[in-house]
């Protein structure tokens, strides 16, 4: 049978990097680990209360995280930088200052920095977003999937492959429904695949969405 990988992890080392860097002894790992998670969480909670576009996205691409004794240095890479800056230019000290709170450290310095991505319905974590509001709304789901789909074509990628499963439409048994467009060589290594799996609560029960888009051949 088919043995499914997550297509970052299986890239790792070739056309994929990690998204948190830095080093522990193995008795502090779980420590690190569990940082990481809460400053994700911290901003995208943030994110959540403050940001959001008229279609409900927040539009965080991915958040990177780098490591030094002293030093924590945070780069957010999003979709429509415009929310953060142009509305209110203290948000990222505020920011800044909630998420030093919920890591209560004393003795390290904390930098965040924004990055704009070019193609932000390139990147299937705002795409999922914006589907996962589609969804919300109660669209209909293929109406939904094909309106990512036609987002994606702006963007510079070869391929987008979309699935939700769930409770569809409200219907009674759960199942998986997906759609492709172009090209997506999951086998490849060398392929450029991001991927994303993303949860949305609706009323009928929560459903599953995964993207993956085929960006270029390395």
């Amino acid at each position: 049978m088919g043995q499914k990988i997550n297509p970052l992890g299986f890239r790792l080392g070739t056309t994929q990097s990690h998204h948190s860097i830095w080093f522990a002894q193995p008795k502090n790992y779980s420590e690190g680990l569990e940082e990481d998670q809460k400053i994700r969480n911290c901003i995208k909670n943030y994110a959540k209360k403050n940001l959001k576009t008229s279609s409900g996205i927040e539009g965080i691409a991915c958040i990177e995280i780098q490591k030094r004794i002293d030093v924590i240095q945070v780069i957010i890479y999003m979709g429509f930088q415009k929310l953060l800056i142009e509305s209110n230019p203290k948000r990222i000290d505020e920011l800044q200052i909630n998420v030093q709170k919920e890591l209560n450290c004393v003795n390290r310095k904390l930098n965040i920095a924004i990055t704009k991505v070019s193609n932000p319905y390139g990147h299937p974590n705002i795409l999922a977003e914006f589907l996962a509001g589609q969804l919300k709304n109660r669209v209909s789901f293929r109406k939904a999937m094909k309106k990512a789909i036609e987002l994606t074509e702006q963007a510079d990628i070869k391929g987008i492959q979309v699935q939700i499963a769930g409770r569809l439409d409200g219907k009674e048994i759960a199942r998986v429904e997906w759609i492709r467009e172009g090209r997506v060589p999951l086998q490849t290594i060398r392929a450029k695949i991001d991927y994303c799996s993303y949860t949305v609560i609706t009323i009928y029960g929560v459903l599953g969405i995964k993207i993956w888009t085929f960006i270029d051949k390395k």
